[in-house]
């Protein structure tokens, strides 16, 4: 059975974590061992024990629970038929809801109807709840504005994202000598802790660099049309801030989440002792079909 790392790991193979991206973004498209295997330019045998050591899952296990977790997402901050959302995956009604009932020990519909009262219950902060804003207040909070792209060096990790301010501490300490006062700080969450389990969620810290970076944990991360939420507060609260952007925001924006693309936060200030943030929260969008 696979496991998930107990800890906050660091995925170090580059081959791993473009393989990764190119699951997370494709998880709508069938995806095998082999087409993901030939994508990084290995053979699948090789690849498959490559990607079971770097994440402690097999490509199959991180391709299913992918697209589960999409389709969570989905029925979470969606009003679509629960049909045609895993259709979106390619499963059929009785598939889906077999698969989802094992992921997750609750129907898709069940699922749906406690969305949001799943969604108080903080992940890392057991003692907080929050109140969800209402759509007016959300809409004066947030912009719609096109992002630049950014260049930048990163490393990805499994783990609770309760553990991102150590991880930072390290980060910025074996990097600091590319650190200019040009600098931009970025952190993308590729995960929901309301939908992902903590000990599953993936995250990357960046800081931008110049295209002729000569190491070779660089990525591009690609701007657009993005939803800015400008947050300023106690660190505890940036998870409230994102599930109201989730909940509230979202199904009333007439947009939908471009899973082309990561979301990231864009720091500005970071006071460590007293664990106050100022940040753009920036979602990757693009105007809803449906």
């Amino acid at each position: 059975m696979d496991t998930p790392l107990d800890e906050r790991e660091r995925i170090t193979n580059e081959s791993i974590n473009q393989a990764i991206g190119y699951i997370l973004s494709h998880a709508e498209e069938e995806l095998t061992l082999e087409q993901v295997a030939s994508y990084c330019h290995f053979s699948k045998f090789y690849f498959s024990r490559l990607f079971k050591a770097q994440t402690g899952e097999s490509v199959y296990g991180f391709i299913k629970r992918t697209k589960l977790e999409q389709s969570a997402f989905r029925l979470k901050t969606e009003e679509r038929p629960i049909t045609e959302i895993s259709a979106d995956f390619g499963y059929s009604s009785s598939n889906y809801s077999s698969a989802f009932r094992l992921h997750y020990k609750m129907s898709p519909v069940e699922f749906r109807r406690g969305s949001w009262q799943h969604s108080f219950a903080h992940p890392f902060f057991h003692q907080e709840s929050w109140q969800a804003e209402s759509l007016k207040e959300c809409r004066q909070k947030v912009c719609v504005v096109e992002i630049p792209d950014f260049q930048v060096l990163y490393e990805r990790r499994f783990g609770s994202y309760e553990g991102l301010m150590r991880d930072w501490t390290i980060f910025l300490e074996k990097y600091g000598n590319y650190i200019t006062r040009e600098t931009k700080f970025l952190e993308l969450t590729h995960h929901d802790p309301a939908v992902t389990e903590p000990k599953r969620c993936l995250s990357d810290i960046c800081l931008t660099v110049d295209k002729d970076c000569p190491l070779e944990n660089t990525r591009r991360i690609g701007g657009g049309r993005c939803a800015v939420y400008h947050f300023q507060g106690h660190m505890k609260h940036i998870y409230a801030a994102y599930q109201t952007l989730f909940l509230v925001w979202l199904p009333g924006s007439g947009f939908e989440l471009d899973n082309s693309r990561s979301l990231f936060d864009l720091y500005h200030l970071v006071d460590v002792s007293k664990y106050y943030v100022e940040m753009n929260i920036c979602l990757p969008i693009k105007k809803s079909h449906f």
